[in-house]
């Protein structure tokens, strides 16, 4: 599975080394590097997936550098007050931990993230996928309940179409060969690679950006 590159924004050093190693821990993550100022996290930002951002920075508040990252950011900050929440939120934070805060509670916010990655890869959603990957980033751990026999037919129908095939199929070919929306068939093979019941791995065209395709286990 693509691993996600994570730049920490923080300018107490110690605290920047433990998210690092929390985030090294994480399957599925990297820290891409570290930065103590918003001017050094711009300059590091183009190369990571994820920012963690502290919003008490040396050279400006961490809301200002939120609406100028170029990659998502989750706050990671002391600062709890309702105003300041907001308005990180609104700089387009997608998850906010108030420190201090249990380890696991950052690697319960990165798995989520991950699942969020993965739901919003498809080139559309329905409601019910994006309900899911909001959900993950508020810690939500499983789908949306959904009509037992329905989805367990739909599940089972996906996982047919790979055992079936001679190759490993995207997003778009399992939906065509199972009749079920793009977005649907998305919403499955995320859930059935984050069970570790599919493999999944991105596969590269001559022009555009890699599209990820899944196989048996």
């Amino acid at each position: 599975m693509t691993t996600l590159a994570a730049l920490i924004v923080d300018d107490d050093f110690r605290v920047a080394e433990l998210h690092a190693a929390r985030v090294d821990e994480t399957p599925g993550f990297r820290t891409a590097a570290t930065a103590r100022t918003a001017a050094e996290a711009l300059e590091a930002a183009p190369g990571a997936d994820l920012a963690l951002v502290d919003l008490y920075l040396p050279d400006g508040p961490g809301t200002d550098l939120l609406r100028r990252l170029p990659c998502d950011a989750i706050v990671l900050s002391a600062a709890a007050e309702g105003a300041t929440v907001r308005r990180a939120l609104a700089a387009g934070a997608l998850g906010y931990l108030i420190k201090p805060f249990p380890p696991d509670r950052l690697t319960g916010l990165l798995r989520g993230y991950a699942r969020y990655r993965r739901l919003t890869e498809a080139e559309t959603l329905d409601q019910e996928a994006l309900d899911e990957a909001l959900s993950a980033l508020r810690g939500g751990t499983r789908p949306r309940a959904r009509p037992a026999a329905a989805g367990t037919a739909t599940r089972e129908l996906v996982r047919t179409a790979l055992d079936e095939a001679a190759q490993p199929l995207s997003s778009g070919e399992v939906a065509a060969r199972t009749g079920v929306s793009r977005a649907t068939a998305q919403r499955y093979l995320a859930e059935l690679a984050e069970q570790d019941l599919l493999g999944m791995r991105l596969r590269y065209g001559a022009t555009g950006r890699p599209e990820q395709e899944y196989f048996p286990r």
